[in-house]
């Protein structure tokens, strides 16, 4: 089923895509949410038609992106989580917490634009910032340990007592022999 977006989806497609979905998810939750509506022959020439006299429009909100773009220009995160010892983390890192990260240092985004896979281990992500059907910025984020394990108590190595002898085999037959005479 084809269906026009009205807003943007991420994941799916921008407002004013002709995109392909599952008829259940175009009927039962597009078209009732108004987030799409059923693209017939003459909604797409509506389309085209809308999109021809907003070109302009849409070249300065593509403008306004790329601005906004700019001002990542150099930014790393860090973000600390809790670990376990063995460097897993206690719940995840997702874009929830890149949001958080990016107010801290005064960059104020809706979390709906963000995506990022969830971190679950120590290490370094990438996060991506979609301003625009065509400006995307991808954020690095580096995972960290708020608690830094303390590391294992090595022990000392002891010399061993040595190990006492193996009774001999003839020992062992003889009491096999016993039992079995009884």
């Amino acid at each position: 089923m084809e269906i026009i977006l009205k807003e943007d989806i991420i994941g799916l497609g921008y407002k004013n895509d002709i995109v392909t979905v599952k008829e259940g998810y175009g009927r039962n939750y597009l078209i009732p949410q108004g987030k799409g509506v059923i693209a017939s022959v003459s909604a797409k020439k509506v389309l085209a038609e809308n999109l021809k006299q907003q070109a302009h429009k849409i070249a300065a909100q593509k403008a306004a992106a790329e601005d906004k773009a700019k001002a990542f220009e150099g930014i790393k995160l860090e973000i600390p989580a809790k670990v376990s010892v063995t460097g897993q983390l206690y719940g995840s890192v997702g874009a929830a917490q890149v949001v958080e990260a990016l107010a801290q240092k005064g960059i104020e985004v809706d979390r709906k634009i963000v995506t990022m896979h969830e971190a679950k281990r120590v290490g370094e992500y990438e996060a991506t910032v979609h301003f625009h059907k065509e400006v995307e910025v991808k954020v690095p984020v580096v995972v960290v340990a708020e608690n830094a394990p303390a590391p294992a108590p090595v022990e000392e190595v002891k010399e061993e007592a040595p190990v006492e002898e193996i009774p001999e085999l003839e020992d062992m037959e003889l009491d096999m022999e016993e039992n079995a005479e009884a």
